[in-house]
């Protein structure tokens, strides 16, 4: 069987940790690189739910998208505000998992986490949004430039989006004309209204992705940015769970490891519920408001 370190130097050479933003954390968190893996779990965040899963599972190493300790820290002690990531870290210590992250290297990968948001609403791929300079053959990179097979409105992508994505409380919201043409799409796994400009320089008719907030949106909108549709970020990374649970599937059949993975269907979107508004969008005058009845 092979061990911790021998799986992450297969994992690091389908994400290289140098694809990695200078700001991330990413690499082994905890666990023996020399203890013994036949198990794999994929999830997108180091979560005490996902944590006891991979327990309840068996898994001698848990990956993550999201980093457990995105910051520096001082101590792993399971206490105050952020003492659930202590006891993230002692839990999988006692119960012999070793902790994983791939983040901002998974995002500009080759295939990434954006090709596996753009498999699940089943778009065809033509190249990266942010194209990375370093990479020759002009594959990697963040964001995917995207082609539908033939044209939908804007109301029917959204639908056919909503029904690729894993179900979320807060669902999918939508900006434009219901009624627009979509043929060219943009996606973003995550957080994307930071490349608003690249989205709008693509000419794309809309850009799926994630944790799109009010001024920033509102002035893409303004300025004459696509169409959009904004998913929740949770939604549009898991995908690569199920896309990396597959390479390493394959790693270990041409190694012939026989290792087993599994993908944690654990929903740790932090939005549990979602009440629609009843308010109508206009006002209605009261009888004593001196407006005309």
């Amino acid at each position: 069987m092979p061990t911790v370190s021998d799986v992450i130097a297969a994992l690091d050479a389908l994400w290289p940790p140098e694809l990695a933003e200078p700001w991330d954390a990413v690499g082994l968190v905890c666990g023996d690189p020399d203890a013994e893996v036949t198990r794999v779990l994929f999830a997108v965040d180091p979560v005490p739910e996902v944590a006891d899963e991979a327990i309840r599972l068996g898994a001698d190493l848990l990956v993550t998208h999201h980093p457990l300790y995105l910051r520096g820290t001082t101590t792993v002690a399971p206490l105050g505000a952020a003492g659930f990531k202590g006891r993230v870290v002692h839990t999988l210590i006692r119960g012999g998992v070793a902790l994983l992250v791939a983040h901002t290297n998974a995002d500009r990968a080759d295939p990434g986490v954006s090709d596996a948001l753009a498999a699940a609403v089943d778009l065809r791929v033509t190249g990266p949004l942010v194209p990375d300079p370093t990479d020759p053959e002009g594959r990697r990179g963040l964001g995917r430039l995207c082609e539908l097979e033939a044209p939908l409105p804007l109301r029917e992508f959204a639908a056919r989006a909503a029904h690729g994505l894993p179900r979320t409380a807060g669902g999918l919201r939508v900006a434009g004309d219901p009624d627009t043409p979509v043929r060219t799409v943009a996606v973003c796994g995550g957080s994307g209204d930071s490349l608003f400009a690249e989205v709008r320089a693509a000419g794309v008719d809309v850009f799926l992705t994630a944790d799109l907030r009010h001024h920033p949106a509102s002035e893409a909108r303004q300025a004459g940015a696509p169409a959009l549709v904004d998913a929740a970020h949770w939604a549009t990374e898991w995908p690569w769970c199920e896309q990396a649970a597959g390479q390493l599937d394959e790693i270990s059949d041409r190694h012939g490891w026989a290792l087993r993975t599994h993908v944690s269907h654990t929903v740790t979107d932090p939005w549990t519920a979602h009440a629609p508004s009843t308010t109508p969008t206009s006002p209605v005058p009261s009888a004593s408001s001196g407006a005309p009845r």
